[in-house]
């Protein structure tokens, strides 16, 4: 729990076990009815009401929750040795592994450990529990993974009976009990803060960060804890003097913007703990879409592509799943700098096949393969609609059809003997692999 030197002059009416959840009316840093050490106590403890949840390394928890006799080994979740680490427990972190690792990496580290294959469906099923427990606290809730979301509290203390803090805290034991994972809360008056607090105390965590104390908090902060600062911004901003929040609190919030535009802007905010963004609740998709950002970053086509098929289809697997389609492809590109390149084509009719989002994909990222580094690439479809339209037969590519009804029989096999069992043979079905363009993608 984080504790600062503020609200350590002990408001003992402010605190409770996370254990048997009494209060406490002393300043002792046990329980005063079970002795637990896990006593959260924070002057603001019972006025906020912003939370992020975060279950702790969530695919390797599922795994040892089925499986008791990996409890105290290290797990990784990722692909073969050429693959790469989806997650890994925390005995596994401790000797150096980490999420995106290539697994041949991972295991050098942790020569000992054991690698299980993900089970994406396994781990969305967990995850469809987590959410219903978390709508069950709210209806404001704000889902940012399968595993992770954004909740407001506010207004709930009287269906509860009891403040946002201790509903949380109940909610973690449930987690726990009921779905034998563990997750970690983050509480403040904002979501930019309830992300940091629920990374401070991982596994198991509860920690809070009061208006107060906010921009105290912050100043010895590195620059990289602010929300959209990834390596290659944090590099900049280090090239011109600046490695911390506090050096951002005592910037000019013009001086910020004109530097780096509306980035600018939210530093200058962010560094002051001000963030006026609002939990938004699940809704309707827009668009369907999925990314992926890169150990190291890539520049040539040919690194490229085959990352872009793989998103293609899981795209199209969400699609289908989803029944539904869309008209437009969207292409996402983030340059090493941190700048985002997005592309888009409509289509003549909507798709759901992996097919044609990948060779609508292509020939967008063909005239982006310019020599820029690349830190991510992403593929999606917008403007949705159902799929009882789509994927009309093709009068000009007379190939689309045998491609169309090849994936279909690959989806029926995958459906009857899962997601691995077929392997397709260059990038997309009867296709030729793409030719290398002209450029030779070297920046």
């Amino acid at each position: 729990m984080f504790t600062s030197m503020a609200t350590a002059v002990n408001a003992p009416d402010h605190g409770f076990c996370r254990d048997c959840l009494a209060p406490q009316k002393s300043a002792r840093a046990r329980c005063d009815s079970c002795g637990s050490p896990r006593v959260v106590r924070h002057i603001e403890l019972y006025s906020l009401h912003i939370a992020h949840i975060d279950c702790d390394a969530f695919y390797a928890a599922v795994e040892k929750r089925d499986r008791p006799e990996l409890r105290d080994r290290p797990v990784i979740i990722g692909g073969g040795k050429r693959g790469v680490v989806s997650t890994a427990c925390y005995i596994a972190r401790i000797r150096g592994v980490r999420s995106a690792m290539p697994m041949f990496k991972a295991l050098d580290a942790c020569p000992d450990a054991v690698v299980i294959k993900p089970d994406m469906e396994k781990y969305a099923s967990v995850g469809r529990e987590v959410r219903a427990m978390m709508q069950s606290l709210t209806p404001l809730v704000e889902p940012l993974s399968i595993d992770e979301a954004f909740l407001d509290l506010s207004g709930t203390e009287r269906l509860h009976g009891k403040p946002p803090a201790l509903v949380l805290a109940e909610f973690e034991r449930r987690v726990e009990k009921e779905i034998g994972i563990t997750a970690s809360v983050g509480l403040s008056y904002c979501k930019f803060l309830a992300k940091i607090a629920s990374d401070l105390a991982k596994p198991r965590g509860f920690s809070v960060i009061g208006q107060a104390e906010a921009v105290g908090f912050l100043a010895d902060k590195p620059v990289s804890m602010i929300w959209g600062v990834g390596k290659a911004f944090a590099t900049t901003l280090e090239a011109n003097g600046i490695r911390t929040i506090g050096q951002l609190q005592t910037m000019d919030r013009g001086d910020l913007m004109r530097s780096y535009g509306t980035m600018g802007d939210r530093l200058y905010r962010l560094s002051r703990g001000e963030d006026d963004r609002r939990v938004q609740p699940d809704h309707d998709a827009k668009s369907v879409s999925a990314e992926t950002t890169f150990d190291a970053d890539l520049a040539t086509y040919e690194d490229l592509v085959p990352i872009l098929r793989a998103l293609a289809e899981k795209v199209s697997r969400r699609l289908k799943k989803a029944g539904i389609a869309g008209h437009t492809v969207v292409l996402k590109l983030k340059s090493a700098d941190f700048r985002i390149r997005t592309r888009n084509r409509r289509l003549s009719d909507a798709t759901r096949l992996a097919d044609r989002i990948f060779a609508t994909g292509m020939e967008l990222l063909r005239k982006e393969a310019d020599g820029t580094r690349y830190r991510l690439i992403g593929i999606g479809v917008s403007d949705l609609s159902d799929d009882e339209r789509a994927d009309p037969p093709d009068l000009v590519d007379i190939q689309a059809r045998k491609r169309a009804l090849a994936e279909g029989a690959i989806d029926r096999l995958r459906d009857r003997f899962g997601g691995t069992t077929v392997v397709e043979t260059g990038y997309t079905f009867g296709r030729q692999r793409p030719k290398r363009p002209q450029s030779d993608g070297q920046g």
